[in-house]
């Protein structure tokens, strides 16, 4: 089969596209032919060298998958061939204490898909049975590679804050893959959503997918004090961030009293000072968010197959070297919109 490699790590990074042997799937797995997978900021980072704890030596990249099951091993229940899936980000055992709790993201024995084991920038991907949702024939492959990461991910950020109904939301990396979605599902819940963005030019799109107002990071580095000014100094109720460190302490100066901060993502990874008494005399909550399990996956698939929330594809590019170095160029230059997907160009067939 046809996988992408990343021959070095780098800014750019060298991609080629090699052939490797189609996998057989183990017991309680199936083989996926890949139909899209999306093209993700944990993607970027490992190619950029710049996360390297846990990748393994080699692997191939991309945990946003959908695809078609082809072939199951004996022991398997619940998909069958021919179903269209998508995929957890871990590939999870369904067995143990944390998959039992409903915390299938944290799998005790699970591998992360596309960073400790193989991913989905290929042709086939063998995946445990108990980390797959069927999807509906009416949601698009590359809408559905989005279900698990972005959206999913959103919904479990913007559930962990608690957001209800007539709070101020702030989501910052809007115009992002977990941004577009967490600003959609924070306005589902009648929230007033003020979308942080350094990309003035997704103001509109943002604006249509329920953002109230949109704040310029880029001109406004210290974004706080016009949520501030906009919320007469109450403060937001709840703040989704996705970017992490560049945007910190910013992001905890927006919150008002009682204010939950959900933490999704940190595109840098470098250290982050705090004063304990910003947080303590807010009685704020700071949470980690990671991942996305089996009953939120699910609740993805149902907003998506009824409509109630639109998986934002910026561009579906061809799975070949030129197409991920693409990939990694608009995300790099902040242009994407939501998020790339990878598309399969090759026929398919094991090899």
């Amino acid at each position: 089969m046809a996988a992408l490699s990343m021959a070095r790590p780098g800014r750019p990074p060298k991609l080629a596209v090699i052939r490797r042997p189609t996998p057989t799937p183990g017991p309680g797995e199936v083989l996926l032919r890949v139909n899209a997978c999306g093209f993700c900021h944990h993607d970027l980072l490992v190619m950029s060298g710049t996360l390297r704890r846990g990748v393994a030596e080699g692997v191939t990249l991309g945990h946003e998958i959908a695809g078609t099951v082809v072939a199951t091993s004996q022991d398997v229940v619940g998909v069958q061939v021919g179903d269209r899936v998508v995929s957890l980000l871990t590939a999870a055992c369904g067995q143990c204490a944390r998959c039992r709790a409903g915390r299938e993201h944290r799998c005790l024995t699970g591998e992360g898909i596309g960073h400790g084991r193989a991913g989905g920038f290929a042709e086939y991907v063998a995946l445990s049975a108990t980390a797959l949702v069927t999807i509906p024939d009416g949601i698009p492959d590359e809408e559905g590679a989005l279900l698990a990461c972005p959206v999913g991910v959103a919904l479990n950020g913007v559930e962990s804050a608690g957001v209800a109904a007539g709070e101020t939301v702030v989501v910052t990396g809007a115009g992002g893959g977990l941004g577009v979605h967490a600003v959609q599902m924070a306005a589902m819940r009648g929230a007033q959503v003020i979308a942080v963005t350094t990309s003035p030019d997704k103001a509109d799109a943002l604006g249509s997918l329920g953002a109230f107002v949109v704040i310029d990071a880029g001109d406004s580095p210290d974004f706080a004090e016009v949520v501030m000014a906009l919320t007469d100094d109450a403060g937001a109720d709840a703040v989704i961030d996705t970017v992490g460190s560049p945007l910190w302490p910013a992001t905890l100066r927006c919150l008002g009293q009682y204010g939950r901060l959900a933490l999704l993502g940190d595109v840098s990874g470098e250290a982050a000072s705090l004063r304990l008494a910003e947080v303590i005399f807010r009685d704020a909550q700071i949470l980690g968010v990671s991942g996305v399990s089996m009953a939120t996956l699910r609740q993805a698939v149902d907003l998506a197959s009824s409509e109630q929330l639109r998986p934002v594809v910026s561009q579906a590019l061809p799975l070949t070297a030129e197409g991920a170095m693409e990939a990694w160029r608009l995300l790099s230059e902040r242009r994407v919109l939501g998020r790339v997907t990878l598309t399969q160009p090759l026929p398919a067939g094991p090899a």
